[in-house]
């Protein structure tokens, strides 16, 4: 992983973020982006004139400045080097903003804080976040507020068998070995799919034909609940990151999560969530 970009709004709530990107860009040695995107306000906007790129002009300087405040409140003075960069823009949607970014400078990654709520129920309020993941080229990384810790000890990777999968395990082995952790993967059979324990032995040999890492393992587990034994397992395992494939209505999380989903997201797990999209595999 070369790059990491991630994104803020200055809040609290992504103050988490901040730190785990800061983390994960140290230990993988990656260009770490720090982005804020701003709207220029009503007030101040008129006609392309002089007075109006001034205006601009002047706003990207103090948003500069308060994002490297910002940055340099949680993780110290000296938290910049040269595999750094404050990047600030004016837009008028930061979604757009983002995808512009992701491409123009290639990033392997974008980090977000979520906004109070897990990071799982995050992802299916129709924000920003859930946006992202359905478009970044990018894997996209979701931090709750509340998440803290200093190194990252069990990566859960819930599979679903696709293709796609090989590639997105590899890439979370690549982090997982910057941190000497344990990469679970992790599949719930229940009775209307075929031959579940078939299918995970034949995923597994395709993947160890791809991928080396020691400390790798595969676990199935058989149940008609597919969410609460997710959740069940990420607390028995003191997961620090879940991890998933999203490929469009198909992915994982549209499987897992189905016209209930606002009655049964209260969720006591709340661990960031790592989306590979397929298309930037």
């Amino acid at each position: 992983m070369k790059s990491i970009l991630y994104a803020t709004d200055y809040s609290e709530n992504s103050v988490a973020a901040l730190h785990l990107a800061h983390t994960l860009a140290t230990s993988l040695d990656a260009m770490f982006i720090v982005m804020h995107i701003f709207d220029m306000p009503l007030s101040l906007s008129s006609p392309v004139t002089l007075s109006y790129l001034k205006k601009e002009e002047r706003l990207l300087v103090e948003h500069r400045e308060k994002l490297a405040d910002f940055c340099a409140l949680h993780l110290g003075r000296h938290w910049q080097d040269d595999q750094t960069k404050l990047v600030v823009q004016e837009h008028n949607s930061v979604k757009d903003g983002i995808l512009e970014k992701l491409v123009a400078y290639q990033i392997d990654m974008l980090v977000l804080g979520t906004k109070g709520a897990s990071a799982m129920k995050e992802l299916f309020l129709g924000s920003t976040t859930e946006a992202l993941i359905s478009s970044a080229p990018c894997a996209v990384l979701s931090v709750p507020e509340n998440f803290r810790t200093d190194s990252l000890k069990t990566l859960v990777y819930a599979t679903d068998f696709e293709q796609a999968d090989l590639f997105a395990i590899d890439r979370l082995v690549k982090i997982a070995k910057a941190f000497d952790a344990k990469v679970k993967v992790f599949h719930v059979t229940t009775k209307k799919e075929y031959a579940g324990d078939q299918q995970m032995e034949w995923f597994k040999d395709l993947l160890l034909q791809k991928v080396a890492y020691d400390q790798l393992e595969f676990v199935l587990r058989y149940s008609e609940k597919v969410l609460d034994t997710l959740q069940g397992y990420l607390i028995e395992t003191k997961a620090d990151v879940l991890a998933m494939l999203e490929r469009e209505d198909r992915g994982i999380y549209r499987k897992l999560f189905h016209q209930d989903i606002v009655v049964r997201m209260e969720s006591k797990i709340d661990i960031p969530l790592i989306s590979f999209n397929v298309a930037g595999l």
